[in-house]
């Protein structure tokens, strides 16, 4: 571990970062070049005392879990974040531990929309990042661990999963999750973690072993659905699906597609962020 090289990267790289980069109001009376340290902090759920310790070169080994969060915070890119790893004493992480971190010009698009919620995704429905309006809408998604990371997982062996959408649209749901995991296991074709998902969901569902039987394929690009939210009821979201050249990750926007969801998004704006119901973290992103 190179702490001096690390701390020196660390300083510059915050300093660097404006605050309307990372949605944070830049105020007349900020002094501070780029964030502080417990934006920081915040930004990548750690404490001010550590940030402070390994940007002063006397902190421990950071974990590649803590790092991955930094290089979120820090918006760094692909280049900087395996620089990250290197002087951290940490090999990069390999392809699929990469695909696990949101692209830091994704992140910036997140910010960029403001009050619309959008989510970066693998290109498996892992829920990468999300703005606060993603957030207010579906929940937090990110919290989830082993198999339950996946979307498709979650909605063949999770009832609360498709509680969000309206009952006349499982089917179609299903059969729109399934086509789109056929499409990323003929891209992916002898990755083992495909391999293996698909075959713990074959063992976990029938429903599942029926749609995925029927091999039909489509990736999913731009969609219709209607999310029943617990506080503001139904609405109608257009969501749009922009993915990376290398088909690894997807910025997912959802709009709403008449006024009355328009008017309810933003209730839900004014509303806030409080406690969602036992399941409501378990909704479907798309």
């Amino acid at each position: 571990m190179q702490r001096d090289e690390l701390a020196d990267f660390l300083r510059h790289r915050r300093e660097a970062i404006r605050p309307a980069e990372v949605g944070i109001s830049d105020g007349p009376r900020r002094r501070t070049a780029g964030l502080r340290r417990e934006e920081v902090a915040m930004l990548a759920g750690m404490s001010v005392d550590y940030v402070v310790r390994l940007e002063q070169g006397r902190s421990s080994q950071p974990s590649t879990q803590l790092l991955g969060s930094l290089a979120r915070a820090l918006r760094l890119s692909d280049d900087e974040r395996d620089h990250l790893f290197h002087l951290a004493g940490h090999q990069p992480l390999p392809a699929e531990g990469v695909a696990r971190l949101a692209r830091a010009g994704l992140i910036r698009m997140l910010d960029l929309l403001g009050d619309t919620p959008a989510m970066v995704l693998s290109d498996l429905g892992e829920v990468l990042a999300q703005n606060r309006a993603a957030i207010l809408l579906t929940g937090d998604q990110s919290g989830f661990s082993g198999d339950r990371r996946y979307l498709v997982y979650r909605w063949f062996t999770d009832p609360a999963a498709r509680a969000v959408n309206s009952p006349e649209e499982h089917e179609y749901r299903s059969r729109q999750v399934v086509a789109d995991l056929r499409a990323v296991a003929g891209r992916r074709a002898g990755d083992p973690t495909v391999a293996g998902l698909v075959e713990r969901l074959q063992a976990a569902s029938a429903d599942f072993r029926r749609l995925w039987a029927e091999h039909e394929v489509a990736v999913r690009r731009a969609d219709r659905k209607t999310v029943l939210h617990p506080r503001v009821g139904r609405l109608l979201m257009d969501c749009e699906t922009l993915v990376t050249p290398d088909q690894g990750q997807q910025l997912l926007v959802l709009t709403p597609a008449d006024d009355e969801a328009r008017e309810r998004l933003e209730l839900l704006r004014v509303l806030g962020i409080e406690e969602f119901p036992v399941g409501a973290a378990d909704s479907p992103e798309q």
